[in-house]
């Protein structure tokens, strides 16, 4: 018998529900007991779990960049070296023609990149300052500029793993990094008294007035009509950082508002010949203008990475890394076998995919990440949202009906109590046993708390050590089903 109306469905399941089952428990400490539902656990079914290399993602697209760049020198004792360098346009102050009057004299520039920092409020109501650091914030960092040597705005890929050379050496910045500290900076008003004010967190970094003067000041102003032009003479900025401490850190930068800038304070002749008044223009640094590009790199010698990536095989722990490091590809090889095994059809209630950290610690500089991502391929080697992540809607037509209508949470998030993540797959399982879903593979790796990416951007740098589903140490990745038979 096949059922055609959802009610008569539901019936039969609810009618399961009180029959004698071979396992009447729940999923147990996989879900909240207020939500237990009644019935037979299968919690043995294979998942297998490796260690695979991302893939490289843009970082900038035209008119559009990201929302946070990372920057930084990161050196991992499990994860190895990880570095990411920011490059970046710099424009005109203004869309027409900008004018220093005659004969400027340059005071100070300053490169200024405000840290990201977002608010988000969490599932229990809380709200959570996500200040975008991740690493040792006490540590002393060694903050380079340099100028391009080539135009980055007429680049046509803004690839991770794309390196940019680089010219001279602009300016340095050495200290600590304080993403969360507001900064006093002094506003030049002209003919006026300069005030002092309190900004956000921010990067400031002194650059060479002399260089300045000649690359940018004394240019022909035919080349400062434009942003083209301007960017074919000034080709823009590379910033990397190193840091003396052995562990480092990966701090986030906003370019998506107009506080980015490389301030210029100079001396401009006023109308009485004998005076000069102090003024500050800024030439703009922001992504819906011209490019911005991050640069990422890892090293994983001598790690137990390299050794999984050289030689795939099942191992007791595998690994999960932002900035297009590392992710676990999943499989669930037998599950199109099960309902021969079970020996009728089986209609799932509820299936949840749990994932153990194999190292609880949760410390500081290796924050466990707060949430993970799990999506899909499809057959062309595409990414594709899991079906329990997919609702459908007027504007999502494409989307799974039974995932809206049951506005059940995927889940996801790290949970400090379980020292593990839990995804509600029950659609996706479903389909897989069904037929109608092919496995070809599942691939788990970090998202930033605030927003879910099913593709790799670098917009946070947190990282995790996972149990394989044959861990003796009982920390694991493992599938609940939560099922009823029904009559074919």
């Amino acid at each position: 018998m096949k059922f055609s109306k959802l009610d008569l469905l539901t019936l039969l399941i609810s009618l399961f529900l009180f029959s004698s089952c071979k396992d009447a428990s729940t999923i147990g400490l996989d879900i909240d007991p207020n939500n237990a539902i009644k019935g037979t656990l299968l919690d043995t079914a294979t998942v297998t779990s490796r260690t695979v290399t991302d893939i490289p993602t843009a970082t900038y697209s035209t008119g559009a960049g990201m929302q946070r760049y990372p920057l930084g020198f990161m050196v991992d004792p499990v994860f190895g070296t990880t570095t990411s360098s920011i490059a970046m346009s710099v424009n005109l102050p203004s869309a027409t023609a900008y004018s220093f009057g005659k004969v400027p004299e340059i005071d100070s520039v300053v490169l200024v990149m405000p840290f990201q920092k977002t608010s988000t409020t969490a599932i229990t109501g809380s709200t959570i300052l996500n200040n975008e650091f991740y690493g040792d914030s006490t540590a002393v960092y060694s903050v380079n500029v340099h100028q391009l040597s080539s135009n980055l705005s007429t680049q046509s890929t803004w690839l991770s793993n794309k390196t940019y050379a680089t010219g001279d050496l602009l300016g340095t910045f050495t200290g600590a990094i304080k993403p969360n500290t507001r900064v006093s900076i002094v506003d030049i008003v002209t003919g006026g008294t300069d005030t002092v004010r309190s900004v956000q967190p921010q990067l400031r970094i002194r650059l060479n007035p002399a260089l300045i003067q000649n690359k940018i000041i004394a240019i022909d102003s035919i080349n400062r009509n434009t942003n083209v032009k301007f960017n074919e003479r000034f080709k823009g900025l590379k910033v990397t950082a190193t840091s003396a401490t052995k562990t480092g850190g990966i701090m986030f930068l906003n370019f998506s508002t107009d506080s980015s800038n490389v301030e210029i304070y100079y001396k401009k002749q006023t109308s009485t010949i004998d005076k000069k008044d102090t003024v500050l223009v800024r030439f703009p640094i922001l992504t819906t203008v011209n490019a911005v590009a991050a640069s990422i790199t890892h090293d994983y010698a001598n790690t137990p990475i390299a050794t999984q990536l050289a030689t795939p095989a099942e191992y007791q722990t595998t690994y999960i890394q932002s900035l297009g490091g590392v992710r676990n590809k999943i499989t669930f090889p037998y599950l199109k076998d099960l309902v021969s095994k079970v020996g009728a059809k089986m209609v799932i209630n509820k299936a949840e995919l749990v994932i153990d950290i194999s190292d609880p610690a949760d410390t500081i500089p290796f924050k466990t990440p707060p949430r993970l991502a799990l999506y899909r391929y499809d057959i062309a080697e595409q990414r594709q949202q899991i079906a329990d992540n997919n609702p459908y809607s007027n504007t999502n037509t494409t989307g799974d009906i039974r995932t809206a209508t049951s506005q059940i949470p995927f889940g996801g998030y790290y949970n400090p109590t379980k020292k593990s993540y839990t995804f509600v797959v029950t659609n996706y399982i479903q389909d897989i046993i069904d037929g109608k879903t092919v496995d070809y593979g599942t691939y788990l790796t970090t998202t930033p708390y605030s927003e879910f990416n099913l593709f790799p951007f670098p917009t946070t740098a947190s990282r995790a050590v996972i149990g394989s589903f044959n861990n003796t140490g009982n920390r694991k990745i493992r599938l609940n089903i939560y099922y009823v038979k029904a009559s074919q």
